[in-house]
């Protein structure tokens, strides 16, 4: 994990963790749009659901934002209603991705479909690995700072 040196004040990083919550949903949204549609141009499957995927991180995203901006003004205390929509929306997603996924795999498979491996899937992974580890390190530090 990277170390990062963040300001003690608690609102420096209620603001650090709302800027990393906006980055996470423009990230998202751009990788999704790109990811999704060299998925969809090239008929690879696995680009296509990595796009999807991207798409349900910035709903979940959306929620961390909404959980940032009201503990930063209320406190801590109850989720709001789109927080908790947030939260179930993604996890509704996620399932159908992976039936979606599964269904899609299966048709392929039955039809013979051998898949290509892309350089557009292999450089959209290698540089989202790299994004999302870097986020996982500030928003675990932030987190932590945060208890």
């Amino acid at each position: 994990m990277l170390n990062y040196s963040f300001p003690s004040n608690t609102q420096k990083l209620y603001q650090i963790a709302l800027w990393l919550a906006v980055f996470s949903i423009l990230y998202n949204f751009i990788e999704g749009i790109v990811s999704t549609r060299l998925g969809a141009e090239t008929e690879t499957l696995s680009l296509f659901g990595f796009g999807v995927d991207s798409f349900i991180e910035l709903i979940s995203a959306i929620g961390v934002l909404q959980m940032v901006l009201r503990i930063q003004k209320q406190g801590e205390g109850a989720r709001t209603r789109s927080e908790v929509l947030a939260l179930q929306i993604t996890g509704t997603a996620f399932y159908l991705l992976v039936i979606g996924l599964i269904v899609g795999v299966i048709l392929q498979i039955w039809q013979g479909y051998r898949p290509e491996t892309t350089i557009a899937g292999l450089i959209i992974s290698l540089v989202s690995i790299m994004v999302m580890w870097l986020l996982l390190s500030a928003k675990l530090q932030v987190g932590k700072q945060l208890n």
